[in-house]
C-alpha cells in the first residue's frame, strides 16, 4: 500500500524538510504541498488522501480550526514550532504532534504510528504502536524505564540524570536527544537543563515547580508555555 500524503505549511523551508523526510521512507508519497489550508480543500475532497501534515499558525486559517471544520477520513499529523497546542491537538485525535525543527529519527517514529493505522495493509510492527517505555544504556546494560515512572530529567553537560520512582540513572546522552524519544503529551522542557513529567507536577510557585519534593526552575523563555500547558491541563 502507498500512503498518500499532503503538506499544509506556509514555511517554505519546513515544507522542504518534510518532503526530504518523506522521500527517505518507503510506502509514503507526497501528493502536493500547500501554503494554507483553503488551497488544500479541493485535493482533500477529490483525492484519496491518507495523511495530512499540517502546521498550526498559518495565514487565512488556523490549522487546528481547519481540522475541526473539514470532513475527511484522512489522518492528521501536526507539524509546529509551538508546543503549547499539544493538549488541544490530542483532543482532536491527531496521529502525532511533531515539533520543528523535525529530526528525521522523530519523523520516522511518526510514520510507524501511521503504518499501524493501516493494518493489515502493512506487516505488524513488533511491540505496541503506543510506546509506554524506553530503554536507556546504563554502564553495559540497557535498562527499561516506563514513562509513567519518570519524575524529571536533568542535564549534566554530556550526560543526563533521569529521576524515576524506581531509581536514578546517569546516561551519556544530551537532553535534546532524550526529549525526542519521549512523548510530547507527557513530557515538557521547562528549562535548558530540565525536562519534566507533566503528570508529576505538584504545584507551580513563581518561576519554579515542585516534583517529588524537588524545586525545579522554569527558564525565562519557557515560562509562558510551561504555565499555559500546566494550567490548561486542569481545565
Amino acid at each position: 500500500m502507498i500512503i498518500k500524503c499532503i503538506s499544509i505549511d506556509d514555511e517554505y523551508l519546513a515544507t522542504k524538510v518534510l518532503e526530504s523526510h518523506l522521500n527517505e521512507i518507503p510506502d509514503f508519497k507526497l501528493i502536493a504541498s500547500f501554503s494554507n489550508p483553503l488551497e488544500a480543500i479541493s485535493t482533500i475532497e477529490n483525492e484519496d488522501i491518507n495523511v495530512i501534515f499540517i502546521d498550526i499558525n498559518m495565514p487565512k486559517m488556523n490549522g487546528l480550526d481547519f481540522i475541526k471544520s473539514i470532513n475527511t477520513k484522512a489522518h492528521f499529523v501536526i507539524t509546529t514550532a509551538h508546543r503549547e497546542f499539544a493538549a488541544e491537538s490530542y483532543d482532536l485525535n491527531v496521529v502525532d504532534y511533531l515539533l520543528k525543527p523535525i529530526a528525521f529519527s522523530r519523523f520516522l517514529k511518526a510514520t510507524q504510528k501511521i503504518k499501524n493505522l493501516f493494518k493489515p495493509d502493512f506487516p505488524q510492527d513488533y511491540g505496541n504502536s503506543e510506546k509506554t517505555s524506553i530503554f536507556i544504556k546504563v554502564d553495559k546494560k540497557h535498562v527499561k524505564v516506563k514513562f509513567d515512572d519518570i519524575f524529571y530529567v536533568e542535564s549534566l553537560k554530556d550526560y543526563v540524570k533521569i529521576f524515576t520512582k524506581t531509581g536514578n540513572y546517569l546516561v551519556h546522552k544530551s537532553l535534546t536527544s532524550l526529549e525526542e524519544e519521549l512523548p510530547t503529551e507527557k513530557f515538557l522542557r521547562i528549562h535548558r537543563s530540565f525536562l519534566i513529567s507533566l503528570n508529576e507536577v505538584e504545584f507551580i510557585e513563581g518561576n519554579s515547580i515542585q516534583i517529588n519534593k524537588k524545586r525545579i526552575p522554569i527558564g525565562r523563555k519557557y515560562a509562558e508555555t510551561t504555565k499555559n500547558i500546566l494550567l490548561d491541563m486542569n481545565e
